[in-house]
């Protein structure tokens, strides 16, 4: 079944400042459900940043060992996928998208098949250390220009630890589920959350073997969206950024 999901808040024609620092990155981590890549858009548009979702990229390696009949198991197999996937990541905020070979699979790398395998290849080590490389030459191409707001798992404390900006997005395992539940499923009573429980708390178990998101490093700012709306996380990310 394919997942559906809510749209984003369209960006603001007017931000309260433009970013002062040239090229600015700002990094943002944290579990699923916490509000990262939504809080990241928004921010990236408002203040005419990139937008890059580290996550979608390890999504579009499992959708391409699948089809290429890879199985997931084959740590050297996947790996070696990784290193030749024909992968380009579209980092305007207002579209992002996903292209495989060419064709955007941007709402294919979102289905629920695809989220319950995924961790096997974000905790494959050789994956991580190709797609980190990536990573770092989009972020730096974003810094060329106006700047860019990365999010993930890993980006404040091993893909861009230098970033002007790092933010670790936490809330509690109630609030995650229900949002998580929310955007799958549009709604939230029990057993839409209880579908989503194993998808979001198995994930983030198998992804913290090999990344710290639910603690903060040193110099990470730690914004907590239990209690807070949509625009009361994206304020509040706001906030950190050096704006004039």
């Amino acid at each position: 079944m394919t997942a559906t999901h809510s749209s984003q808040p369209a960006a603001s024609a007017d931000p309260v400042g433009t970013p002062s620092v040239p090229g600015l990155v700002v990094a943002v981590d944290g579990p699923s459900g916490s509000g990262k890549s939504s809080v990241s858009r928004q921010v990236a548009a408002r203040y005419g940043l990139s937008y890059l979702d580290t996550g979608a990229m390890y999504r579009a390696v499992t959708l391409w060992c699948l089809r290429q009949g890879i199985a997931l198991e084959d740590a050297a197999a996947v790996a070696e996928a990784a290193r030749r996937v024909p992968l380009v990541m579209g980092t305007d905020p207002q579209a992002p998208s996903v292209l495989l070979d060419g064709v955007d699979v941007g709402e294919e790398v979102r289905d629920s098949a695809i989220s319950a395998q995924v961790s096997q290849v974000a905790t494959n080590l050789a994956v991580r250390e190709r797609l980190i490389d990536l990573q770092r030459e989009y972020i730096a191409r974003g810094a060329a220009g106006a700047g860019i707001v990365a999010e993930g798992r890993d980006i404040t404390t091993v893909v861009a630890p230098q970033a002007e900006v790092r933010v670790l997005l936490v809330a509690s395992e109630a609030a995650r589920l229900r949002r998580r539940s929310l955007q799958l499923h549009g709604q939230a009573g029990d057993g839409m959350v209880e579908q989503v429980r194993d998808e979001v708390v198995r994930r983030d178990r198998d992804d913290a073997t090999v990344a710290e998101f639910t603690e903060a490093a040193p110099g990470v700012v730690v914004v907590d969206t239990s209690e807070l709306t949509f625009e009361e996380s994206v304020a509040a990310v706001e906030a950190l950024l050096p704006l004039r």
